[in-house]
Formats: C-alpha cells, structure tokens, sequence
C-alpha cells in the first residue's frame, strides 16, 4: 500500500471492538516476531499531560545521547504525527510499510467480525514495528485510554511506568470513582514493580493511587514527595531524588508544562538509572514545544489553540491564560465531543471569556453546537452558534478585533481542523508552544 491507501485503511476500521482484553493483541505482535520487545520502553497513563510528558521524556533522553521513539495519540492533523523518530514525524512511506505489514498479518490470522482489529491495535502494532526496524534505544509509549484494556498494555508496565494525573473521564469504561479509574491505569505496572513516576494528584485522586499501590505493592517517585518543584521569576528548578536542576525555563507555554517537564525528569533520570547532564536539560526545557498544546499564534488578534477536553484540562487551560493573554480575555471556539462533561468543561472556561461560538469539528462524536452554546449562556456567557469551524473561527477573529484574543478549545479533533487554517494564514508568524 501507498500513504493514501494505508491510511484509507486505517480510517476504515472501528475506534472500539467488542471485545475487550489483550489476546488478540498479544498474538498480532507475536506473529509480528514481537517487535515491542526490540527495546526497553517507559509507558505514560493518566488522563491529561499524557502526550506533552511522552515528547519531554523523548527529547529528555535524545539529549543524552539515546536514539528515540515516542508514540502519541491522537494525532491533530496527520496520521504519521502519532510515530516520532528521533523528534521527527515517521517518514510516509516507513509508516505505510508497517501498516501493510500489519494488514497482511491481520489478514492471514482471519481476524472478522466481532474479533476484528481496532484501529488503535493497528496503529499500535505499526508503531513498534516502525521503532524496532529503526533500531531506537528507547520507545516511550503514550497510552491510548485508561490501561488495562488499552494495546499498549503489552509492554509489562516498561523500563519506567508513568501516570501523569487522574480525572474522571470516560466513566463508562473506567469507573465512577477515583480508585477505580485509578486501578485500571495503574493495572499496567505489574505488581511489586518500583518503577514508577507519578505526576500532581488532588486529594482524592492521591489516596486512590495510596490504595492501589498498597495491594499491589508498587512504589516509586512522586511529584510533591521525590519530585519538588521550585519557582521564581520565570524560571523553575526541579528536584528528582535529591538531584536538582536549576535554572530551567520552560518554552512550552502553560504553567501545567512544568509539571509535565518534572514527571518526564523523573521518568528519564529513573530510566538512566543516575542523573541527566543539567546543560542538556535546559537546553530541552527551552527547546521542547508540543502543537496544539496552549500552541500561540500571534498576530491581531491573538490566537491560541489548546487540546484541552475534560474538566480538568479546561482547569489547567483557564489558570494558564493569563500567562498567554495578559489581562485580555479571549472569545472561544469550542466544540467538543458528546461523551464529554460539557458543563463542567464550561464552566471552567467560560467565564475567563468574553464570549463563546459554538462549533462542530469534523469528528462524528462532536455535539450539537446549539447545546454547547446554551450551556454557556446558562452560565452567562454570551455565546452564538457558527457550526462550521473555519466559519466559526473567522467569527471569532472578527469579534475579538485587532487588538483581542482567540482561544480555540474543547477538542483535539477541532484543533486538526482549525490548525491548517491558522498555519496558512500566518505563514510568516510561526506558532510558539
């Protein structure tokens, strides 16, 4: 197969299947001569900060000399975004190759119907089929959903296992409750391991992660505990295990960034085994943006783009605006998909903004922009419904004026659409993370 008939491919198999469990995974990549077994692995969980932590322990360990896969998901705009070699996209034609393979494995293990592959084990496989033809050192593994079910929960927790953070999302298939979201990212650690790098929790999410570590016995560093972060003017220093580096200041945009940079400090120096060279960091705190995330284009107006797309990261969203923005308060895009929290998520968000246009992205699961926009004016934001997002960002632009700002927000698959359009309307003004 070419790209485009790879990627057609892709597109046409189902998000879920209907079975859950690993099996079918585990004997996919066993007929693949299991090439997640090609090179040690750390493996990120958590419900938001997954991606932005997977490029920083990346870039963390590129820095020292390591030659790197990370694999994210969602993609924002191109299918191959979701495969870094060495902090490049993966080549078209590599992926396109490893999907064939995988296909042709698919196809000769028969396996139809209710026992179909779903679209992420496909884009899994090919993923550790890319990274262990590429001969990397290490790959860092961004969990799809929660863990125990997720195909990337073949890797037996990895060299170093990562949970960034909880929140409840995606109850229908994790649970209600903090402890029980909690056991099903942390069932990809296996017991006893003390390997671990945990990122911020709230009081409930921290004695939830208390409870199941206890009955399985896992341990390791934690942000607040072994991890201590340290800021003052500007710049921050990061303890990891008495280890502190000093002086860093991070490009990416967000307070939530620096403790993305910590965990993946943390996941990087328990890798290595001893500290990091402290220069190489702060080169790669300064250097390291991740599109899409709290991502700034200048201009007039403003505008910024951010995948947040739960309650908590429209939290983490609204405390960072004003690090972006000034005293300036944005006029939103927002869509978001319909299994989402949307009042929560507005409330949030809201009221740091002057007004709300409600969109649809292309993605089949968005929710009626209508019910977006009522909810907002029931927490009295203005808000008018422009359902195409091109529209809807011209909209937004025209009612922020020259000298506003723009936030576009809800959804990573509204990033995809909005992304090109801002990229070829300011060529000349690069996008700054």
């Amino acid at each position: 197969m070419n790209l485009a008939d790879a990627l057609a491919y892709v597109e046409s198999l189902d998000i879920l299947g209907m079975r859950f469990g690993l099996a079918r995974m585990e004997h996919l990549l066993a007929e693949l001569g299991n090439p997640h077994r090609a090179q040690p692995a750390i493996h990120v969980v958590g419900t938001n900060g997954k991606s932005s932590t997977t490029c920083l322990s990346a870039a963390l360990l590129a820095a020292e000399g390591l030659r790197t896969a990370a694999y994210l998901s969602p993609h924002i705009v191109g299918w191959t975004e979701r495969l870094m070699i060495d902090g490049d996209a993966v080549r078209g034609d590599v992926f396109a190759a490893a999907l064939t393979r995988v296909r042709d494995t698919v196809d000769h293990l028969g396996y139809a119907g209710d026992d179909s592959v779903t679209q992420f084990e496909v884009l899994t496989a090919a993923a550790f089929v890319v990274a262990a033809a590429a001969g990397v050192d290490v790959v860092v593994v961004e969990a799809g959903l929660g863990g125990r079910y997720d195909a990337t929960n073949v890797l037996g927790g990895g060299a170093v296992t990562v949970l960034t953070n909880i929140a409840r999302e995606h109850t229908e298939l994790l649970g209600e409750t903090e402890a029980e979201i909690a056991g099903e990212k942390l069932a990809v650690a296996p017991d006893g391991s003390d390997r671990l790098v945990i990122g911020r929790l709230d009081p409930a999410a921290a004695a939830a992660v208390d409870t199941v570590m206890a009955a399985h016995r896992l341990s390791g560093w934690r942000l607040e505990r072994e991890i201590l972060i340290d800021e003052a003017d500007g710049a921050c220093s990061i303890a990891v295990d008495g280890t502190v580096y000093r002086r860093l200041r991070v490009g990416a945009t967000g307070r939530f960034q620096r403790d993305n940079l910590a965990v993946a400090l943390g996941a990087a120096q328990r890798f290595l085994g001893r500290p990091l060279d402290a220069n190489a960091v702060r080169a790669t705190a300064a250097r390291v943006r991740v599109p899409g995330r709290l991502e700034v284009f200048a201009g007039a107006p403003d505008v910024a783009i951010d995948g947040a797309h739960n309650p908590a990261g429209m939290r983490a969203l609204a405390t960072s605006l004003v690090e972006v923005f000034g005293a300036r308060r944005p006029v939103a895009v927002v869509s978001v998909l319909d299994d989402k929290d949307l009042g929560a998520m507005l409330e949030a968000i809201a009221p740091c903004c002057t007004a709300v246009i409600a969109t649809r992205s292309s993605h089949r699961r968005a929710a009626d922009p209508a019910g977006v926009a009522a909810a907002a004016r029931r927490l009295g934001t203005a808000a008018e419904v422009v359902a195409d997002p091109g529209a809807a960002l011209a909209a937004a632009l025209q009612e922020a004026g020259p000298a506003g700002a723009v936030l576009v927000c809800g959804s990573l698959y509204l990033l995809g659409d909005v992304r090109p359009l801002l990229l070829a309307a300011r060529p000349d003004d690069p996008p700054r993370t």
